[in-house]
Order: C-alpha cells, then structure tokens, then sequence
C-alpha cells in the first residue's frame, strides 16, 4: 500500500538531500504506468518525459541555492483535464473537444504552480465537462475508489483521477474544481482532504467553466496543511506555515435540517463520533438553523444556475456534436435549455438575498459542521447499469456539498473514518473570504480526529 505523504514532509526531504525531484517522480510515473494500478482509467496523458526534464532543472536549482526558495520546489503535481496547459488540448474528459486546438498558455492556476516549483506529472481524468458527483466517465473509464477495489466502488466526482492520482502515490497532490462539490466529494469517498476555496480567491482564466458563476479551483491532498500550502500557491497570497487554531475557543454549529437527513449508518456513525471527538477536545459545539436552507434546492430543481451557464457555453458544441457527449452529462446541460433569462436574472437575486440570510444567521458561528456526503461510495456496476440509480446516487452525493457554492463560500473535507472502514468525510464550512481562518479551524478539527485515531493522511484501504 501508498503511505500519503505530507507535502511539508517531502519537501523537506528535498531539501535536506535525503531524496531528489527525479527520485519523486519517478515513483510517481512508476504507480501511474504500473499495468496492474489504476493509472490507465486516472490519467488522460502522461507528461512522463517533460517531467523527468523538470525535476532534473529543479534538482539543480535546489542544489544550487542550498536551500528550496520555491513553495514546490520539484513536488510532482496532476492537473484536472479542464486546465489550459501551453501546447496542450484541453478536452475536460470529454471526446468532444479531441480535435481542438492546443491551449496557447497556461491557466493562471497552472503558471503560478510552474512559478513556485511543482512537476506537473499529468492531466487526470474527469467526469465529462465536470457535470457529475459521481466520477464516471464512459469515454475513459472510471478510476476505482481505493476502498473495496476488489468490487469496485465509484471515485467520487468530477475529480475522479485527480483523487485516484493522490491515494495511489501517482503524484503527491491534486489540482481540480468544484462547482457543486467536485473536490470534497471524491476527497469524502476516498479518504482524503480537499479544500474548495471562496469562488474569487483563485483565478478561473484559462479553466474551462462549467458555471461561471459556481466555478472554484483547490487542491485535493493527504492533509489540511498541505492544502493550505497550495492554496497560497494558487491564490497568489504568501504562504506561512499553517497554525492550527484552539478548538477550545471554536464555535461550530452543527448545521441542522436536510443535510442531516438519509445517512447511511456509516457515515450517521462516523459523524456522529466526529462531533462527539471535537466536544470533549473542547469545541463549543451547538445546534444552528438557517431558515432558507430549504430554498437552495428548489433553486436548484430545474438544474439553476449551473444548468443555465453550462448550456450558455456548450450551447454550439451540442448543436455540431451533441451524439458525442455522455448521454447523462448531457441531458443535465440541456435542462439549462428549459431556464429563461428572466428566470436566470430571478435565480440570481434570489441566491444574492440566501447568501446575505447565511451571513447574517452565522455571524456569531466560526465554522459550520455537517456530513461531506450522505453515503459512502456506492458500486460503479449499479450506477453504470441503471439510469434511475445514477441520478439518483448524483443528487445524494451533491446535496450537502453544493450549499456551499450556491452561499459563495468556502469548505474543507476531512476523513473522520476509522482505519479500515469505509471512507467517511467531514465537512468543515464558513462564509465567503473566510478562507485563512477556516484553514486554520480544519487544521484545529483535525488534530482532534488524528489523536482519537481517525484516518488522517494514513495509506488507502485496499
């Protein structure tokens, strides 16, 4: 098995000389191309030669400065397949686009991870144009989530490969979006940490939207500090080694109402024991309600904000290549065919109002807890086989995760399983800009769940 390894921890071994650039990379390539792995169904190209020729630059680099000056220095890196990377197509898992042309630069987020070091070892595999929680993908295939592999459960979506890429050692860390959920989810499922930052705070150019209006890109990675870590590489702020804050001056409102409804005993359980963990560590833990929580789905009934946006921009594509798309991705955009501009205006001053109740209600709150998502990873099989269960097992699997785009918020995933049993997340939320001090709060929530044991950065289940 993959031991997960902190990303503050390789880069120190980088910077001691106890390994190389090459030497992490070659690893990586070597789990990505391993016949028997999952690499085939993570990865939509491997960079395998160009990121051999970049750790070797940055091994000389960091020898010749004695010391690692980049964040990333020689940290090999995946990249969603939706980010623009120079002379390279981007066809956001889909074979829609397989004849574009290659991007003519890097996104802002890809620069900025070239400026502070990091390999980018490939491009990972994705649920078609981002437009599912569930990470299936007919065109690729669908990486299988490290739990229960023997089955073959879902990897969570649309991230998929970009999670697969992190528990399987094909790289030390992830780079995807989450318009609804797209990195939290597969983060839950798989056991790992994902952080989906205030929409703003990184920049979507060069990232090919699905709702420009929800897009947000993060990381996906073992721990909240080495989320933190790029983060500050993505957002462009100075980067400060992460300190967790004092859960015993925290207060964390248990977010009450649908979110809490539907769990599977795993994760009622899991939960359940999270809550009572951070209660006797110190947290001020209390009960909060939010009156127009109810009113996020039926804003979301017809598909929103999302469906409208995506149909916006795919609106050309469908008309020239609409036999080439996943049938199930496509008939979620065309739902947005159905909203009316008046309607989109009314959504729109409708999530304005929402937005400003939620601060309001949670002025007095540091973060809000609740359940990632309400089940653990269901089986690829069932899913692939039944229209029925796919759309169904997609709304479950977004419901608690979109809150938080639709309030232009920010939201960490933190495993709080046991070693051993299925995966199992914990959402840790705030408002809008709040992003250093939830990092600091994640970090705080997850000190208490390692102590009593929880699976923080431990190696996948297999």
């Amino acid at each position: 098995m993959v031991r997960l390894t902190p990303i503050e921890e390789s880069m120190d071994s980088l910077t001691a000389g106890e390994t190389t650039s090459r030497e992490l990379v070659e690893a990586c390539l070597a789990a990505a191309v391993d016949p028997s792995g999952q690499g085939a169904s993570t990865f939509t190209r491997i960079d395998g030669d160009s990121a051999l020729d970049a750790a070797d630059t940055m091994d000389k680099r960091c020898r010749a400065a004695g010391a690692s000056q980049e964040l990333l220095l020689g940290l090999p890196i995946s990249v969603k397949d939706l980010f623009d990377v120079a002379d390279e197509p981007t066809p956001a898992g889909s074979i829609v686009l397989a004849d574009a042309p290659p991007a003519q630069k890097d996104s802002v987020a890809i620069a900025r991870l070239r400026a502070a070091g990091a390999i980018l070892v490939g491009r990972t595999n994705m649920t078609e144009f981002a437009f599912s929680g569930l990470g299936i993908n007919p065109h690729h295939g669908t990486p299988s989530n490290p739990y229960d592999r023997i089955n073959g459960r879902i990897p969570g979506g649309s991230s998929s490969g970009a999670a697969i890429s992190v528990t399987d050692g094909m790289t030390a860390a992830a780079i995807g979006t989450d318009t609804g959920g797209s990195l939290r989810i597969p983060a839950a499922l798989c056991g790992l940490t994902a952080f989906k930052p205030t929409a703003s705070r990184v920049p979507c150019e060069g990232v090919l939207p699905l709702s420009r209006s929800l897009d947000s890109v993060g990381p996906i990675a073992p721990t909240v500090a080495c989320c933190a870590c790029i983060d500050a590489v993505l957002s462009g702020d100075p980067y400060t080694p992460l300190l967790s804050g004092d859960i015993t001056q925290l207060r964390l409102g248990i977010l009450q109402g649908y979110v809490l409804n539907d769990l599977d005993d795993d994760v009622a359980r899991r939960f359940e024991a999270a809550v009572s963990i951070l209660s006797e560590a110190g947290g001020n833990l209390e009960q909060v309600h939010f009156s127009a929580l109810d009113e996020i789905p039926d804003c979301n009934t017809n598909g929103g904000i999302q469906a409208f946006e995506a149909y916006e921009w795919h609106r050309q594509l469908i008309a020239t290549h609409g036999e080439l798309y996943d049938p199930r991705v496509l008939v979620r955009i065309l739902r947005g065919k159905e909203i009316s501009q008046a309607q989109y205006a009314e959504l729109v001053n409708t999530r304005r109002r929402i937005i400003s109740e939620a601060e309001r209600a949670f002025a007095d709150i540091d973060a809000w807890l609740l359940p990632t998502v309400p089940r653990i990873a269901p089986l690829i099989a069932d899913l692939v086989s039944d229209d029925t269960a796919y759309f169904q097992a997609n709304a479950t699997m977004l419901r608690n995760t979109g809150i938080f785009n639709f309030l232009d918020g920010c939201a960490l995933s933190i495993p709080c399983h046991l070693p051993g049993e299925a995966p199992v997340g914990l959402m840790v939320a705030a408002s809008n800009g709040q992003d250093h001090k939830l990092l600091r709060i994640g970090a705080a929530v997850e000190s208490a769940l390692a102590k009593a044991g929880c699976a923080i950065a431990l190696s996948p289940l297999s």
